[in-house]
């Protein structure tokens, strides 16, 4: 029984949940309303005001919900490079500046927007406080945390400590009403400098026994949790077909928990998608009939930005060589050229109409229209 009210799956999600960044029961309610219509939300990391922009602008046009999310290195990018990040106070600062903004912007953009933090390794957890510091500050001034959730990943812990650790965070984050994403099984490749090109490839796929003692120990504190369990998954670009991929196993490990639990619900967990390049349409379709409801993406919306850059300098190269002097004339000005709001807006909407793609493959369009 979910200690959240399901939503009314026969209205449009526009009658169940307003527009702007989401808290608590209203977040667990879009998630319940993708897992139920089959559909999944791009959860985008962001590095900029820019960047988030173009994802509450993709999000619009795709009239969909969507997730905005925050890596630790991004976060501290965000900050600002000339901040140092000792006992990682750029990226605390970085990630509560982006949550703001985030959060001053979504609600004008008439979309439901989740307000996450990606990757938590263990040596990272100085970050996880902080932020939930802010959640907590927050909360006594506003009756709710800053942000939507959190994510700790301790994927390379004895599942032990993973489970232990992560229920201790579930509780402090169930005291602000925050939801929490936890990793189980490694995700290879590399990624915001987190190297897991080595690893066993058997710790590339979560066992079922393994995600039932996960789902027993957290749902006790509370059902806000969703799992990112591997099933081959690995950040970085490839090709699609060649990163070996069995999102069936996620189907596998709903049937052997539905079982444990005695349930009537097909797929009592929630599951998140990660290191999603390569991944073939049919894939990403089985991970999501199979329960996903968040897929990351970042990969391919870094370079989608910087194509955007490349392919305005490819196109005015001759205007951007100096301040005066260009095809038109030597003493012809290329301040509309070099106009720093020109080409990062090009980025913007390059990466805005990759997004396009995403919302599509995840059957996510027109899901707030």
């Amino acid at each position: 029984m979910a200690s959240f009210t399901l939503p009314d799956f026969s209205k449009p999600l526009k009658e169940i949940v307003p527009p702007g960044v989401l808290i608590g029961d209203d977040v667990m309610k879009v998630l319940a309303y993708a897992k139920h219509k089959g559909f999944a939300i791009p959860a985008v990391n962001c590095t900029s005001s820019s960047t988030v922009n173009a994802v509450l602008e993709a999000a619009r046009k795709a009239q969909s919900p969507v997730m905005i999310q925050f890596s630790n290195g991004g976060a501290a990018f965000v900050a600002g490079k000339g901040i140092s990040n000792k006992n990682q106070e750029g990226s605390i600062l970085g990630a509560v500046a982006g949550a703001y903004h985030a959060r001053a912007m979504a609600k004008h953009y008439g979309v439901p927007v989740i307000l996450h933090s990606d990757h938590c390794a263990k040596n990272l957890l100085p970050w996880l406080d902080g932020m939930l510091d802010a959640d907590e500050k927050h909360f006594k001034e506003n009756g709710e945390p800053l942000f939507s959730s959190h994510m700790i990943d301790l994927s390379e812990e004895t599942l032990e400590e993973n489970i232990a650790i992560t229920s201790k965070y579930l509780e402090r984050c169930k005291s602000v009403n925050v939801i929490l994403e936890m990793e189980l099984g490694i995700t290879g490749g590399e990624e915001d400098g987190v190297d897991n090109t080595g690893v066993d490839n058997e710790d590339l796929y979560s066992k079922p026994e393994e995600v039932w003692e996960v789902y027993k120990a957290l749902s006790a504190i509370t059902d806000k949790f969703t799992v990112a369990a591997a099933f081959g998954n690995v950040h970085g670009v490839y090709k699609p077909g060649n990163v070996v991929l069995q999102p069936q196993k996620l189907e596998q490990h709903q049937a052997y928990i539905k079982e444990k639990l005695g349930c009537e619900e097909d797929k009592p967990v929630y599951f998140v998608f990660h290191g999603g390049s390569g991944s073939t349409h049919d894939e990403i379709q089985t991970a999501v009939k199979a329960g996903v409801i968040k897929m990351n993406i970042d990969t391919d919306t870094q370079w989608a930005y910087w194509n955007g850059i490349r392919k305005f300098e490819a196109e005015f190269h001759d205007y951007l060589q100096s301040q005066i002097g260009n095809p038109e004339g030597a003493d012809k000005p290329n301040k509309n050229k070099y106009d720093p709001r020109v080409w990062i807006r090009k980025a913007e909407e390059s990466m805005s109409e990759r997004l396009q793609a995403a919302f599509k493959s995840l059957n996510a369009l027109n899901t707030y229209a």
